[in-house]
This record gives structure tokens, C-alpha cells and sequence, in this order.
């Protein structure tokens, strides 16, 4: 072989993130929001703060490979432990705030977490398992606030301001951990993805492509997806990358709050699951907002309605990209930018599909026999993927070792890819309706049930069927002051789906339950169903249940 005359070993560090950050984008500026306004910080700032918050944590005893803590919402001081942690060699382990208190204990546990960073807000809750977290030596509470009874509780800009300016920071290999994430637990306990250095770093990279979100230095970005969410997609480390400023939403993530954000600070480019962007589009029907600086809206973390993207662009103007991914890729894997040359309808069946796949991340479709199948678009199987960014296997827990095999994530999804490597999930694995032996999407269900003026949500779950085996069960929320009925829905899917999709049941719910990631959690609307929880509406016939 003949090498390539190359730094082969330059090391694709988060330091070089934060390197940036201070010598190339000093000026670019974090904004949060509080209850007293808006706080304001340069790079500049944030970094100095950042080699202080490094020497507070080795103060603390916390050393290489240690997992740092976070409980918090998206802020400036969130960001200065995101950056600290990995830059002085711990892993940062984010933790989400919406599990339930056994999960929560579980993952802290399981991860070893050594010292929590709280925000003042979410003190209540930490208190709750607190007593049970059995690696945690120090909290500390960032903001003003009672750290009520967290034992030893340290306040975050006491335990900065005590720490010495500047900070040696060490060599790191870029194989190394740099973060913890662990997935939402639907079945089972959660289980951690640890990202490497070199991981964060080329995913980041690959953030800031134009096809994929696209930032640069002339951005504003508004990631209102959650840092504890999978990284919030990636963008702190991307927009500290190539200087985007960061227009953090803290605990303020309601319609009217993002709406003035937006507006007051002149976002560019904002990221949010879809209903978040459902909630800003209902606020704006009412009040009215600038919304004239913003070039990208980025949606995913579930399948986004296509009625949702042509509201937003037909009243807005404004064009809502689509991107798929999961916390086991880091998460980005494909973006729906639609194939040059693409109009009309064409251009909004690409916009539907879950996207193009990533540069550096390869895919296929596996059938029920194991052979891949071709990519053309109408052959169906699981979506399996590889990459630099994919896990290749869940953080200490053999449990999962069967999403794994010959170096490639299965990712349960049931899926095609076309010609132009254009991803189309139909559904999940153990969501998808068997009727009759063959296979009904709930997904494609859903975004023709949210289609409707008069439905808010829809979540689509199998029913037993004596015949069938299993039929659809439509789970609508009405539209307030709606009273749309389940024979008006169903001849709105009548023209829209197979004949033999249509459900011949609704059940009308005050709300669809969520995951602690903001996913439509079917099981829980499996065991009402089970346990005659939801009131069954057949078509022509009252409500049962």
C-alpha cells in the first residue's frame, strides 16, 4: 500500500470545537432566555467560563472517563458544561428530564454519574430520586433558586467564580467517550449510546453541510429540540463549530415565547420536533409575529404530517425540512432536501419521506428472508445502517446486542430507499398493522388523519380482529370546538389511502400520551385499548369502551 503523505493522526477532538469558538468566533454570542429577559454572552465569555467550570469539576475529583451530569434545559450555562466535560476528558451524560423517576435512577445509575448539574427549575424533581442515585457525590444548581434538600448542593457560579482562570487541558485520543445519551425506554430500560470525540466531531461537520441543516456563521440558530435529546441534534457542536450565534429557549418552549424569540432575535435556522412547530402555527393564527429572518425550519424526532409542512409554507411561506435519525446515530442520518429539478407534487412526496442519506452514512434494506433488497423505491424490509457516527453497540448492556450484526444498526424501522437514496419509512417494526397478511403504516395513517382541518393529532394502533387478525384503530384529537365525527373521517381517508386502510374504528382522546422525547407513546394507548380505556367509536355506531 502506498500511504498518503497526511496528518493521518490529527486527533477530531471537541477541543476543536471549543478552539474555535474562542480564537475564530470570539464575538459570536449565546442568548438565553429567563423570566427577567433575555442574557447575553459572547464565545469569548462562554470559553473563559468554560476553563473555569473545568478546573471546579477537577477540584471535585472528577477525572478521565468520569461521567458528568447534566439535568437542565437549553441555556448558556448548559452549554458551558457541554463543552467542559468532554473537553477536559469525562463524558458528558445528559439527562432527560421527562422520564419517569424509575428510569431516571436507572440511567444515573447505570451510567455511574458522578456529579449533576441542575437548573434551579428542575431542583423539585431531582429532589424526588435523589435518595437513590447511588454514584452522585456532588449537585450543583445552576440559577437562583432553593436547592431544597439535594444533599451538599453547590451553586454553580460560587463553584466557578472559587475556580482559577484558564486551565490545562489534556491530550485526547479521539476514540475516546465524550458523551452519554440513552434512548427513551419504550421497551425495557433505556440504553446508553456513548458517543466518541471523533463521533461528535465529524457529525457536526456533516450538521453544517447545505444539505443537511446547513449552518454557517451568518446564522442565529434556535435549537428548541431539547440538549438533553440526543444532543439537540447535533447543534451545539455544529454552530460552535462555524460560529453560528445560539438562541437557547431555556424552560420557555410554548408558542408564544418561541414565536417572540424568533422575532426579537432574528433566528435564521430553528430545529424542533413537529409539535412544537403544530402549537407555534395555531399561536399564529391569533397573534400576529415576524417570522421574515428565518431561511430553515428543521423538523424530526417522529414522521412529520405533510399537511403541517404545506400550512407552514402555504401561510407562512416558510419551508419545513424533514430529517430522520436516532439517538443510536447521533442522531442525524438523512435530511429531505427534494432532487434538483423537482415541482409540484413530486417535490412534496420527496419532502414527506424521511430523506436523503447523510454523506458518510451508508444504508439498505433488509427483507424477512435476511437478502438486501434493491432500492427502488417500493421493496420493503428493515433500514439497517453504518457510519462513523452509528453506534456499534449499546453501553454496557448485552440486552440489545441483537439491534447489532456484521457492523450494522438495526434500527426497526420498515423501510424502502429509491434510486436517488431517498429514505421512505412506512413505519416502525412493532407499530406496523398486519391485517389480513399484509401491512397497513400507521404513520401514513396518522399524516392523512392530521390532514383534516378538524384534527389536532391522530395516533393509529392495531385492534384485535377476529377476521383480520388486526384492524386499525384511529386515536384523534379534535381540533378545539370540533365535532368531527369517525364516518366524516372516514370519507376524508377514502380518497386518500387503500379502501381496505380505511379504519372502521375511531376513538376520540383529549390528547395523544408522549414519550420522554416527545413521541407519540402507542404502548400506553395499547393497554387502555386492552383494558377498555378508550372509547371505541365504530363507523355509524355510539362510542363502546
Amino acid at each position: 500500500m502506498l500511504e498518503g503523505l497526511v496528518q493521518h493522526d490529527h486527533p477530531l477532538t471537541i477541543q476543536h470545537v471549543f478552539d474555535r469558538m474562542r480564537r475564530v468566533f470570539g464575538d459570536s454570542e449565546v442568548v438565553t432566555l429567563g423570566d427577567e429577559g433575555v442574557q447575553r454572552a459572547s464565545y469569548a465569555q462562554v470559553t473563559d467560563r468554560v476553563d473555569r467550570v473545568c478546573g471546579a469539576l477537577s477540584d471535585l475529583g472528577i477525572e478521565p472517563g468520569d461521567r458528568v451530569a447534566t439535568f437542565a434545559w437549553n441555556s448558556q450555562h448548559h452549554l458551558e458544561v457541554y463543552l467542559a466535560a468532554p473537553c477536559m476528558g469525562a463524558v458528558l451524560h445528559t439527562l432527560n428530564i421527562r422520564l419517569f423517576e424509575d428510569q431516571l435512577v436507572y440511567v444515573a445509575n447505570h451510567a455511574k454519574d458522578r456529579v449533576v448539574f441542575v437548573d434551579a427549575s428542575l431542583v423539585e424533581l431531582l429532589e424526588r430520586v435523589a435518595p437513590r442515585l447511588e454514584t452522585v457525590r456532588h449537585y450543583v444548581v445552576m440559577g437562583d433558586g432553593d436547592p431544597g434538600s439535594l444533599p451538599g448542593a453547590l451553586r454553580y457560579e460560587e463553584l466557578i467564580a472559587d475556580a482559577k482562570p484558564g486551565f490545562a487541558y489534556p491530550e485526547l485520543n479521539d476514540r475516546q467517550a465524550a458523551g452519554l445519551c440513552y434512548t427513551s425506554g419504550t421497551t425495557g430500560n433505556p440504553k446508553g449510546v456513548l458517543y466518541a470525540h471523533r463521533s461528535n466531531l465529524l457529525h457536526a461537520l456533516a450538521t453544517c453541510l447545505g444539505d443537511a441543516m446547513g449552518l454557517c456563521a451568518a446564522d442565529r440558530v434556535l435549537p428548541v429540540v431539547p440538549m438533553f435529546h440526543a444532543n439537540a441534534w447535533g447543534i451545539p457542536y455544529a454552530a460552535g463549530l462555524v460560529g453560528s450565534d445560539l438562541i437557547m429557549p431555556s424552560r420557555f418552549m410554548q408558542a408564544e415565547p418561541i414565536a417572540r424569540l424568533i422575532e426579537e432575535e432574528r433566528v435564521t435556522i430553528a430545529a424542533a420536533v413537529p409539535t412544537i412547530w403544530m402549537d407555534l402555527l395555531r399561536h399564529l393564527e391569533d397573534h400576529q409575529a415576524d417570522l421574515s429572518s428565518i431561511r430553515r425550519i428543521v423538523c424530526g424526532g417522529s414522521a412529520v404530517p405533510l399537511a403541517l409542512m404545506k400550512d407552514w409554507e402555504e401561510r407562512h411561506g416558510l419551508s419545513i425540512i424533514q430529517a430522520w435519525g436516532m439517538t443510536e446515530t447521533s442522531p442525524l442520518g438523512s435530511v429531505a432536501h427534494p432532487p434538483k429539478g423537482t415541482d409540484g407534487e413530486e417535490r412534496w412526496a420527496y419532502r414527506a419521506r424521511q430523506g436523503r442519506i447523510m454523506p458518510l452514512v451508508e444504508a439498505r434494506i433488509i427483507g424477512p428472508d435476511g437478502d438486501e433488497l434493491a432500492w427502488d423505491g417500493a421493496a420493503e424490509g428493515e433500514l439497517e445502517v453504518r457510519g462513523p457516527w452509528v453506534a456499534s453497540e449499546y453501553f454496557e448492556d448485552a440486552s440489545g446486542a441483537d439491534r447489532f450484526h456484521d457492523g450494522w444498526l438495526r434500527t426497526g424501522d420498515i423501510a424502502s430507499i429509491d434510486a436517488h437514496g431517498f429514505i421512505r419509512i412506512s413505519d416502525r417494526a412493532k407499530d406496523v398493522i398486519k391485517s389480513g397478511g399484509e401491512w397497513i403504516s400507521s404513520v401514513e395513517l396518522e399524516g392523512e388523519l392530521m390532514a383534516h382541518p378538524d384534527v389536532s393529532e391522530a395516533a393509529v394502533i392495531a385492534r384485535p380482529d377476529e377476521r383480520w387478525q388486526e384492524r386499525p384503530l384511529a386515536c384523534v384529537v379534535r381540533r378545539e370546538g370540533s365535532t368531527v365525527t369517525a364516518d366524516e373521517l372516514r370519507r376524508h381517508l377514502a380518497d386518500r389511502v387503500a379502501r381496505w386502510w380505511v379504519p372502521e374504528a375511531v376513538a376520540f382522546i383529549d390528547e395523544v400520551p408522549k414519550t420522554s422525547v416527545g413521541k407519540f407513546d402507542k404502548k400506553v394507548l395499547r393497554r387502555r385499548l386492552e383494558e377498555g380505556g378508550l372509547a371505541v367509536q365504530r363507523a355509524g355506531a355510539p362510542a363502546v369502551g
